[in-house]
């Protein structure tokens, strides 16, 4: 697969239109393009999460890996399937990227090769405990609602694509989570009146309810 990039600005967007990779013309609010737009976003985020303090190297290779499979899932959607007219030509559609079963039994590996070292989870985490965790964090609900747009893509979207973006969910909460356990003997919890383990802010059910009215007062 050939990419060449010389002239940046075309001008061809001006109308609130883009080319889709098989080159039809479609509307910038289109599902399709919001949905590789927002994985585009994603790669973004998982970039900054790479210069944080404290990510183990391990964890930074495998971003890596996802950020290239990232521009693999948006090659994917940027082209529909060929519809049921399209082969009236005789001719057979030209080999396009698609992602397979074995982009996503990647991220189950990673997932369940991490998450087994994990102490036991009894709450809700909140996001926060170390710049790193933390970031992992904001990738994971970018992740999500990427998920989401693809899910609005409608039945032309490979399932492949959404089950990619739901594991990748799963492993950047994974990671988060072992991040700020890696870091649990550094120093006391950031989040300063919750239920913790190691430096991880835990969900405390309710915790200010009680004196919420004599706090006002």
């Amino acid at each position: 697969m050939t990419v060449n990039l010389t002239r940046i600005y075309t001008k061809l967007g001006d109308g609130g239109e883009t080319h889709l990779g098989d080159m039809s013309r479609v509307s910038k609010l289109d599902p399709r393009v919001e949905a590789y737009g927002t994985i585009d976003e994603l790669n973004a985020t998982l970039g900054v999460a790479l210069l944080q303090p404290g990510l183990p190297q391990s964890f930074a290779e495998w971003l890596r890996r996802v950020q290239n499979d990232l521009l693999d899932l948006g090659a994917d959607l940027s082209v529909p399937a060929p519809g049921a007219g399209d082969s009236s030509s005789g001719k057979a559609e030209r080999q396009r990227l698609r992602i397979g079963p074995p982009y996503t039994e990647w991220l189950e590996h990673a997932c369940d090769e991490v998450n087994a070292k994990l102490k036991p989870l009894h709450s809700f985490v909140i996001p926060g405990g170390t710049p790193a965790s933390a970031h992992l964090h904001i990738c994971r609900t970018v992740c999500r609602r990427a998920e989401r747009r693809a899910i609005a893509v409608g039945e032309d979207v490979n399932p492949e694509v959404v089950r990619y973006l739901n594991r990748l969910s799963d492993l950047l909460f994974i990671l988060g989570r072992a991040v700020n356990e890696g870091s649990s003997n550094e120093g006391p919890p950031t989040q300063a009146g919750s239920e913790s383990t190691g430096s991880e802010p835990l969900w405390d059910p309710g915790a200010h309810r009680s004196n919420t009215a004599s706090q006002s007062a």
